[in-house]
């Protein structure tokens, strides 16, 4: 939570919902960038002591043109050899409010000829007068996620740090951070990555995903069509068949793409295990059984759930009308047809045999 913008509040609350609904609890080990806020701030004005950090004036479009491409080296900002003094003045009073948003940065002080551009004096600290939902108008400056990142995890005495690959540029400012502050810092934790998840017919970047809310495409983040935990939840997924999956398809060091099937498999299994049947009829066919008493009902136990015993059994009713799907019944059936069709002899569900003896349709056929 190192954006105070207003919105993060609803990702910070879902985020914790979906983590608690999958079956996970954090017990005293939930934690928050912003509760380190004041230990982030040390560490930045540890690296301006360390002539590793410094305030920069150039602005957004400005620093992005300084950067230089990746076939191209960056050049230096004119506000790089500021000393140390006069850089720790101006982030206290960057502190204090005294600039506007966007008027400067604290950046780090690395390589601006660096191969990787993340490593271009990446900025660690931005002006953002904005309300925070955790600390209020504490602050008006806020860490950037790299530098919040490591140094989080090295409070939290973290020893692996799981991303996704497309963080793994960003490793080498990860470790830049932490030897940088090594003897300053309480522990060191290794970043690791993996291949994020993807799902074959589905779209999961979460940008495209933003689009398709913000422009009323989906009915929000809990639409059953959403690739989200919430939009699963909706759709009937259980958190057992979700964490079944998970395990089942594993992780891996290469980009890879999972069969949607497999994630509706596990939910089938764990769906069949434990749910209660029940039957209805969406398409109904009425059925009249000729040779049975008019007037007459009696009841069949039906299991609940055959792969359970534990469930127990329900009474249904049976009599001389009944209904039955349409798909259950074929007048020309094919070889191997194993439902109802005419002469044919089938069993109905845990009651008698019966045969298909006559059709009779109405003047639409």
């Amino acid at each position: 939570d190192t954006n105070p913008a207003k919105e993060e509040t609803e990702y910070v609350d879902v985020i914790q919902a979906d983590v608690e609904w999958l079956g996970f609890d954090w017990g005293e080990n939930k934690f928050f960038a912003s509760d380190y806020f004041p230990k982030l701030h040390a560490f930045a004005v540890e690296l301006i002591k360390l002539g590793k950090a410094y305030v920069c004036h150039l602005n957004a479009d400005e620093i992005r043109e300084y950067r230089g491409t990746l076939t191209q080296p960056g050049k230096d900002s004119p506000y790089r050899e500021r000393s140390v003094e006069e850089n720790l003045e101006l982030f206290e009073k960057m502190r204090n409010g005294d600039f506007a948003e966007g008027e400067c940065v604290l950046r780090a002080k690395i390589n601006m000829s660096s191969p990787n551009i993340v490593m271009r004096d990446p900025a660690i600290y931005r002006i953002k007068k904005a309300t925070h939902h955790r600390t209020g108008d504490q602050w008006c400056i806020y860490p950037m996620y790299d530098f919040a990142h490591c140094l989080s995890d090295a409070i939290e005495c973290i020893t692996h740090s799981l991303c996704t690959l497309e963080f793994k540029n960003n490793r080498e400012l990860y470790d830049w951070v932490l030897d940088t502050l090594e003897g300053v810092v309480p522990s060191r934790p290794r970043q690791t990555e993996f291949a994020r998840l993807n799902l074959t017919y589905t779209v999961m970047s979460k940008r495209r995903l933003i689009q398709l809310v913000e422009e009323g495409h989906v009915r929000g983040w809990d639409d059953p069509r959403m690739p989200t935990i919430q939009g699963l939840k909706r759709r009937g997924f259980t958190p057992e068949s979700i964490r079944d999956f998970c395990e089942r398809i594993g992780m891996a060091k290469a980009d890879n793409m999972v069969e949607y099937p497999m994630l509706e498999h596990c939910l089938r299994e764990d769906l069949n295990k434990r749910c209660i049947r029940y039957m209805g009829v969406l398409k109904p066919i009425r059925l009249v059984i000729e040779n049975y008493p008019e007037g007459q009902v009696e009841e069949f136990e039906f299991k609940n759930n055959p792969e359970d015993e534990g469930a127990g059994t329900r009474k249904v009713p049976f009599s001389k009308v009944l209904y039955i799907d349409r798909n259950d019944f074929k007048e020309t059936a094919p070889r191997k047809w194993f439902r109802m069709a005419p002469g044919k002899e089938v069993r109905l569900r845990y009651a008698y045999y019966v045969t298909t003896t006559e059709v009779i349709k109405d003047e639409n056929g």
